[in-house]
C-alpha cells in the first residue's frame, strides 16, 4: 500500500511540475481561503490574473518578471503547477 501511495505521489509531482521558463502558472493557495484572499495574495506578489478556476483557491496567473514565483510562495501559495495540467479539470 505504501509503495502504491508513493508511486502515485511521484507521478503526480512529475506531471504537475512547472516547466522552466513558463510565463503562466497555476497557483494553489490554502483551500480554506476565500476568492478575495487568493486574489489579494496574488496581487500582492505582483502577479497578473490570467483566469480563475472552479476552485476559489486555485488561480492561473502571470508572475512578475523578477522573482515572481518566490513572491507568490511568500504571499501564501502552497503549490505552483503547470496550468495545462489543471486546465481540463478546474476551469470555468
Amino acid at each position: 500500500m505504501a509503495l502504491l501511495v508513493a508511486s502515485f505521489i511521484g507521478v503526480a509531482a512529475l506531471s504537475l511540475q512547472v516547466a522552466p521558463g513558463r510565463e503562466i502558472v497555476a497557483i494553489a493557495f490554502p483551500p480554506w481561503w476565500s476568492a478575495q484572499q487568493t486574489m489579494l495574495a496574488a496581487a500582492s506578489a505582483d502577479a497578473a490574473l490570467v483566469r480563475t478556476t472552479n476552485l476559489s483557491w486555485l488561480l492561473v496567473v502571470r508572475p512578475g518578471d523578477h522573482d515572481g514565483l518566490t513572491r507568490l510562495r511568500k504571499s501564501g501559495a502552497w503549490l505552483v503547477i503547470d496550468p495545462q495540467a489543471v486546465a481540463a479539470c478546474f476551469t470555468d
